[in-house]
């Protein structure tokens, strides 16, 4: 049978650190953890980075008004 994922961190955590998960807030916290790693997961590769000026000073002599 599969582990869940919060019974592999407290496999790990066992493992690593020698100490247990101390309570419930914690195996909650984990579970958010899962959570967070997917919604990460959902939007990897989308971040695009803009096609205008980095740099603060090339924006603004660029917004600049030509006369």
């Amino acid at each position: 049978m599969a582990e869940s994922f919060v019974e592999q961190v407290v496999a790990s955590v066992r493992h690593w650190f020698c100490m247990e998960v101390p309570n419930r807030t914690a195996r909650l916290m984990i579970a958010d953890l899962e959570t967070i790693i997917a919604d990460f997961e959902a939007v990897r590769d989308r971040g695009r980075f803009e096609d205008e000026p980095c740099d603060f000073e090339v924006a603004l002599q660029e917004s600049k008004e030509r006369t």
